[in-house]
């Protein structure tokens, strides 16, 4: 049984030319962490907020546990939300904050529901403060404690990490994953943020105006984007077209092997770190380095090859500075992209790396 099933889902804003959201479908399965990746105002957010029931779709289903609630308001429906800024009461302690949501629990039962969630998140010691004594990572999990509060049979959370600085929000990254797997509960995490949805998501889908334009694995997704909004969104790619035969693809980089196969003219992308410089000897397929970035564990380059400029990223072992001449080979198949509509062969328009 899905815990979650969204069918062509729709939202068109009063004044918008296109929808907010267009015929979103996804599911999300028993104990799966689900990402919605995408720019902003892709859609992400009010997608969120429709599952919740604060936003009406205007076509669409959402089905939980297989049952409808579209017609239902957001306390029947059995849900958790966690909102960006938190949200918190800050009339109320941190106890009192998180017995608020137990409206379903008797009330002789909540203080010790609610001192049992807070030692989940590992707040033991500061439910008689006030929220405005806790730093921003104390905040979040007291959220996402009273969120729990309900017994909610799915957790969204609407980019709850992105007020924290970088070393607390991948701190407390960690740790609510790691809270939500040992419990074994269901999220929905939205997030413009392609480093968070790769290492806290099962699943995602990558959200492009108001389209959901992939849904898979980060490891799918990465190394097999379907389209060029993806390639270049998660991650950094090189796009250029290619005449394809097979396996093979003739291009300005000379014949590459391609996944999957297909014939025609195809638009290509190829990542960065598949994408080996050695020294250049006067050779064909080569250009200049023409920028340099140190990053410690690794470093990226920018190599004006012919006419286009080129990324590639190398081992920190490997040196190469500004003018000098570099051969560059790929390791690994370009993959074939493709249109909305699932076409291999797509004949593109401009194509940029």
């Amino acid at each position: 049984m899905h815990v979650l099933e969204v069918r062509d889902m729709t939202r068109r804003f009063a004044g918008m030319t296109h929808p907010a959201v267009d015929s979103v479908s996804f599911r999300v399965e028993p104990g799966e962490i689900f990402g919605l990746l995408g720019p902003s105002g892709c859609g992400k957010t009010t997608t969120l907020r429709m599952i919740a029931g604060f936003e009406s779709p205007d076509n669409g289903t959402v089905l939980i546990r297989e049952r409808e609630v579209v017609s239902l308001p957001p306390e029947r429906r059995n849900v958790g939300f966690v909102f960006q800024d938190y949200a918190l009461f800050p009339h109320l302690s941190v106890l009192r904050n998180v017995m608020f949501a137990m409206r379903g629990t008797p009330a002789r039962l909540r203080e010790k529901r609610a001192a049992e969630l807070l030692r989940m998140v590992g707040l033991t010691r500061v439910d008689q403060r006030m929220p405005d004594e806790l730093s921003g990572g104390q905040q979040q999990r007291v959220a996402i404690a009273r969120a729990l509060g309900a017994d909610p049979q799915l957790l969204l959370m609407d980019e709850p990490f992105s007020n924290l600085d970088v070393a607390l929000r991948d701190a407390t990254r960690r740790e609510v994953r790691a809270l939500l797997k040992e419990q074994g509960l269901n999220a929905i995490l939205v997030t413009h943020d392609q480093e968070e949805a790769l290492s806290f998501c099962d699943r995602l889908a990558v959200m492009n105006a108001g389209k959901i334009e992939q849904v898979g694995t980060p490891e799918e997704v990465y190394h097999h984007p379907r389209t060029a909004f993806v390639a270049q969104f998660l991650g950094r790619s090189n796009l250029f077209e290619g005449e394809a035969d097979g396996e093979i693809a003739r291009t300005s980089m000379g014949a590459l092997s391609i996944r999957p196969a297909a014939h025609g003219r195809v638009l290509l992308s190829l990542r960065p770190e598949h994408i080996v410089l050695t020294k250049g000897c006067g050779g064909e397929l080569e250009g200049e380095v023409v920028a340099r970035e140190f990053r410690g564990h690794d470093l990226t380059y920018r190599v004006r090859y012919e006419d286009r400029s080129i990324i590639a990223h190398t081992e920190y072992t490997h040196s190469f500075y500004p003018g000098q001449r570099v051969r560059l080979m790929a390791r690994e198949p370009a993959v074939v992209l493709r249109d909305m509509n699932g076409s291999a062969a797509l004949v593109p328009g401009e194509a940029h790396g």
